[in-house]
């Protein structure tokens, strides 16, 4: 299933799909094109329901502000460390935030938000139905609405100072993954876009990494090109000629992964310098949704000799996947005569953080990273955290 997962994954990310020679990739490529094919029809028809309000296609309202933060196709776009800056943004502005997360692939993003979270106001919400959970914990911690309250001036808002602002009641939400869940309202829609990906072949699922056509990009109120670092300047603004020609009003902001330190998958509360990867030895091991930036991280720290062995988003690691790595582990060290170094994600640790013990005797390091929002063409991370203000005034002058 894991090399079935990565040929599918292949043709997605192939742009010339007539390059595509194996008999495996020629194989399947017919049935994902009718596979393809019955994702659009399917998708057509649940947007007309929603449109229409048909049945139990219902658009439900909440009473506070919801942030929707999604993309058009699968993995590694960064939405979970945007969510995460959004959280603590709100947090850090004495504002009691609700992240509502499906909690796919074994909770891994979920336990990472909390790790990060822990010690704010932030409250997080995993289920299916979204509106569900949301009623549940409004109704358990209540709420108050920061576009209503008397508490916030209508006019030039300074949310730092709101001492009086309870923490417990919640008063804004934030949706992980959710522009196409479109059973909740949502006061303002984030895109986020993979720089070093894009959009793949162009195609929708299962034949393409497109969730929704990219015309969808209209919906959105901004659009954030992530691991922008790792991208050319040229490369970047014909990305953002793109984005425009589908939407040419739309403000778009770029960010990156900025590693901070390392600890030991065996010792959560260690603080290992990233010098420690220096002229090391490194295989990188992950199951994420777009490897390649993590790698190049490792590479920018200076490690002499990086390996990789790439998983599906949300594997979950087995037996036999240590099993493996071990052997590649044993190979490395044969060929350069010391032991080398695994490195891998804050999502692969929380996804099962007892089962990497088993790589003893060979260090396991987790890379920790914190997204930032690049000053570049005229935007940084200021601008964003206005716009966010800016967009919570403007519904609060358009309700007032």
């Amino acid at each position: 299933m894991e090399k079935l997962r990565k040929v599918v994954n292949e043709i997605a990310y192939t742009n010339n799909l007539i390059k595509l020679s194996s008999p495996l990739h020629l194989s399947l490529l017919p049935f994902l094109s009718i596979s393809s094919s019955f994702y659009k029809l399917a998708l057509s028809l649940r947007h007309f329901l929603y449109k229409h309000r048909f049945f139990h296609f219902q658009i439900h309202r909440l009473p506070v502000p919801v942030i929707s933060v999604g993309n058009l196709t699968w993995g590694g776009n960064g939405k979970t460390p945007m969510v995460e800056f959004i959280a603590l943004y709100f947090s850090r502005c004495r504002i009691s935030p609700l992240i509502l997360s499906r909690g796919y692939g074994g909770g891994d993003e979920v336990n990472m938000l909390q790790r990060h979270l822990l010690g704010t106001p932030t409250k997080i919400g995993v289920g299916p139905n979204r509106a569900a959970v949301a009623s549940h914990l409004i109704n358990k911690y209540g709420y108050i609405d920061i576009r209503k309250s008397p508490l916030y001036e209508k006019q030039n808002l300074d949310w730092k100072d709101q001492n009086s602002l309870d923490s417990e009641k919640i008063g804004v939400i934030v949706l992980d993954d959710a522009m196409q869940h479109w059973s909740l309202w949502r006061d303002l829609d984030i895109v986020m876009v993979n720089g070093l990906t894009l959009w793949g072949n162009g195609q929708l699922l299962p034949l393409g990494p497109l969730r929704e056509p990219l015309t969808a990009l209209r919906r959105a109120d901004v659009v954030v090109i992530h691991h922008a670092d790792l991208v050319s300047d040229h490369v970047l603004k014909d990305i953002e000629s793109m984005v425009q020609e589908i939407k040419k009003s739309v403000p778009i902001f770029f960010t990156k992964m900025d590693p901070t330190y390392l600890f030991e998958a065996g010792n959560i509360n260690s603080n290992v310098p990233l010098t420690a990867l220096h002229q090391a030895i490194v295989l990188c091991v992950s199951a994420i949704g777009s490897a390649d930036p993590f790698v190049k991280r490792i590479q920018e720290l200076g490690a002499h000799y990086v390996d990789r062995i790439d998983f599906s988003d949300h594997h979950i690691f087995h037996a036999r996947d240590i099993g493996m790595i071990r052997a590649r582990l044993g190979e490395l060290e044969r060929k350069f005569g010391f032991k080398p170094i695994v490195v891998i994600t804050e999502k692969d640790y929380d996804r099962d953080p007892e089962i990497l013990k088993q790589l003893n005797p060979f260090k396991t390091f987790v890379l920790c990273s914190t997204l930032k929002i690049m000053p570049y063409r005229g935007n940084n991370e200021e601008i964003f955290k206005k716009f966010l203000k800016d967009q919570l005034k403007l519904e609060f002058s358009a309700a007032d």
